[in-house]
């Protein structure tokens, strides 16, 4: 992965400085799906209380004697749960309701397969196909609930950013492009590319970095 991402004549120097960069996975690709889709068009803040509120709202309660004040009080509520719980009660903008109605229905139904071993393609076909969905979230659950070392969310404004300020094409389409010869490590150049933000997080120690995203 490194040798081909340092074959750019733009990418090497990311490389360069920070060698062995990898793309972050999820414990749990449904909750991921889901958390991708209340991030749409918000900010990361603005989508970790919508995150909390389905939680505290339709999650499992439980004990976490050893937590402190702090300790875990809820599971993240399974597509099911959402699913049974109907889109009036979510706490989001109509139009994200129905999107997350559709999704967590075919996640509980089993008519999209986010598991191990699934068929990437098939996923992605299947996500595109519900209301709401666009390439941003496809791509994104792909790199982050699926695995897909190949994933290439160009229509992500912190790549779009990045990508203008190396010289690189900023439009979706062009970026897509010129990002030809990275595949099929594209997920991995999304990770040097969100690195050269000024984005709070990229200013963390490695190690707390690694436990944020």
């Amino acid at each position: 992965m490194a040798d081909q991402l340092r074959a750019d004549q733009v990418l090497a120097p990311l490389v360069d400085k920070a060698p062995g960069r990898r793309v972050p996975r999820t414990v749990d690709a449904a909750e991921f799906a889901v958390r991708a889709v209340l991030g749409q068009q918000v900010s990361t803040a603005a989508a970790r209380t919508h995150a909390g509120r389905l939680a505290a709202a339709h999650g499992e309660h439980v004990d976490d004697p050893a937590g402190g004040s702090e300790g875990l009080t809820r599971l993240f509520p399974s597509p099911a749960a959402l699913a049974d719980a109907g889109p009036e009660s979510l706490a989001v903008p109509r139009s994200r309701r129905d999107s997350l109605a559709a999704l967590t229905g075919a996640l509980a139904e089993g008519r999209i397969d986010l598991g191990a071993g699934g068929d990437w393609q098939e996923a992605r076909l299947r996500l595109a196909a519900l209301p709401g969905i666009g390439p941003w979230t496809v791509e994104t659950i792909a790199m982050r609930g699926l695995g897909d070392p190949d994933a290439f969310p160009a229509t992500d404004l912190g790549v779009r950013v990045a990508a203008r300020e190396l010289g690189l094409p900023s439009a979706p389409g062009a970026l897509t492009g010129r990002a030809a010869p990275w595949r099929p490590w594209r997920a991995y150049a999304v990770q040097y590319l969100w690195a050269t933000s000024a984005h709070a997080i990229n200013k963390l120690p490695a190690d707390q970095r690694r436990n944020r995203r």
